[in-house]
């Protein structure tokens, strides 16, 4: 009997979070689509639009200028000596190039965004949470979701793939100073090798890959933010806390599963 019963309680455990994850997930998507259909709800919410681009989009410039230098500077770095062994030097421009706009620049854009604001976002409206501020909007008849999560909501989807074009362009421009600045490659061969083989196929997936990061950004970290008086484990400034770590870190997970994902089917 005692053998059957520790048989039940790991069962029971792994049903109990399986039926926790799928109500998560549902509660997500249910708050996904509120957000992403009150942007389109009148009366327009432009110049809170244009606000949230300002912050998401404008001030995570210089992040995404020194990383994406120092990226494409590694790849370039990397990829010479690696392409050296094979006698194939010359292809180090599509090698950099393609590494960038296909992979790189919308994933490494995406975690820098979501450290830089994604962080700022939970945290914001988790302390609104806390102090009964998204109380009052309720009070007022202001719909909080559309008050709150659709402008950033906006602005992620606007700034993200506006970013990654920063980042790719920085990118290649960072292999080149390493490949042939430093290296004493040709640049012609470096140029003429990018385009030759980036193909608008590889520039299209990138910017699908980095909306789709845009929207679960935005999601997990307002998500997070909204919900924080639900936690089980903390309320108050812990839990507002705990909430921005969570978003941090599970949207940086969920991007790059969501990369693999795209990836199998943009290939």
């Amino acid at each position: 009997m005692k053998y059957i019963d520790s048989l039940k309680h790991p069962v029971s455990l792994l049903g109990r979070h399986t039926l926790f994850l799928i109500r998560e997930i549902g509660r997500i998507a249910i708050f996904f689509f509120k957000g992403f259909i009150h942007i389109f709800s009148l009366p327009f919410q432009f110049f809170k639009i244009i606000e949230q681009t300002h912050f998401i989009g404008m001030k995570s410039v210089p992040v995404i200028c020194l990383t994406a230098a120092s990226t494409g500077m590694v790849l370039g770095l990397q990829g010479y000596y690696t392409l050296v062994k094979f006698g194939s030097e010359g292809l180090l421009g599509a090698a950099v190039s393609l590494t960038l706009i296909r992979e790189m620049g919308p994933v490494m854009t995406a975690i820098m965004v979501t450290a830089r604001a994604g962080s700022s976002i939970a945290a914001e409206i988790g302390i609104m949470r806390i102090s009964e501020q998204i109380d009052a909007l309720e009070t007022m008849d202001i719909h909080p979701i559309r008050f709150l999560f659709s402008p950033r909501l906006a602005a992620c989807l606007i700034s993200f793939p506006l970013l990654t074009a920063i980042f790719d362009m920085i990118g290649i421009l960072g292999g080149y100073m390493t490949g042939s600045m430093l290296l004493g490659m040709n640049p012609g061969v470096y140029f003429g090798r990018i385009e030759s083989s980036v193909k608008m196929a590889d520039i299209s997936g990138g910017f699908v890959k980095s909306a789709v990061f845009a929207a679960v950004v935005a999601t997990i970290c307002c998500f997070h933010g909204y919900y924080t008086h639900t936690r089980a484990d903390a309320f108050g400034a812990k839990g507002v806390s705990l909430s921005t770590t969570s978003a941090v870190v599970i949207s940086c997970v969920l991007i790059l599963v969501t990369d693999y994902v795209l990836t199998s089917f943009l290939l």
